[in-house]
């Protein structure tokens, strides 16, 4: 009976052990080096941050209208809602914001054929919104007629930073007509004021 309570007791030290044993190797296989893990997720996080992750639209949308061709689109904006308005003051004060844009704007990132078109443009741009910073608002309206085809035929080389739409008065400039554009569909007429607010139409999306 001794003897057999002795041998039960190594039985029960062995199984005791194995089982401590065990549990060790199952713990040492199902741990996390966390020092490991939290180095690789900051190498991750770096290179999205240095290059892998995209800016959201919203995000690219502000810098676009914060870029060179958008600062012209802005001002010229400005001065088509000046017109509606039939303020002669804020469209003075517009054109001049257009006339320094014209002159701070880059060429160097397009190609020479296309540098040469813009020159062209821009000159010409520049010298109506010039005009607009100095005339009554007859003579204003005339210059924008121009400058508005001049902005158009420029967007279609720098591409436009927001959507705009061009519209079409046919009533303006001995019933010949005349474009502008403007970020709504809905027509506010620059080229009559509030005479004719909303004579024309769409003609296209740009």
């Amino acid at each position: 009976m001794k003897n057999l309570k002795v041998n039960l007791g190594i039985a029960m030290l062995v199984i005791a052990s194995l089982t401590a044993v065990s549990c060790k190797n199952n713990n040492e296989e199902g741990s996390v080096d966390h020092s490991t893990m939290d180095h690789e997720n900051m190498n991750a996080d770096s290179d999205m941050m240095e290059g892998g992750a995209q800016p959201s639209q919203d995000v690219m949308g502000s810098e676009n209208e914060d870029s060179q061709t958008g600062r012209i689109v802005n001002d010229y904006l400005e001065l088509k809602d000046a017109l509606v308005a039939d303020n002669i003051k804020d469209a003075a004060k517009a054109g001049e914001g257009l006339v320094k844009a014209f002159e701070e704007f880059d060429m160097s990132e397009y190609e020479e054929g296309q540098q040469q078109e813009l020159t062209e443009i821009i000159e010409d741009a520049k010298e109506h919104a010039e005009h607009i910073t100095m005339s009554d608002i007859a003579h204003q309206r005339e210059h924008f007629d121009i400058l508005s085809v001049d902005l158009a035929d420029m967007l279609e080389i720098t591409g436009s930073p927001k959507t705009l739409y061009q519209q079409f008065c046919p009533m303006y400039n001995s019933n010949k007509g005349a474009i502008w554009l403007s970020t709504s569909e809905e027509i506010r007429n620059p080229y009559f004021g509030q005479s004719m607010l909303t004579c024309g139409e769409v003609q296209k999306e740009i």
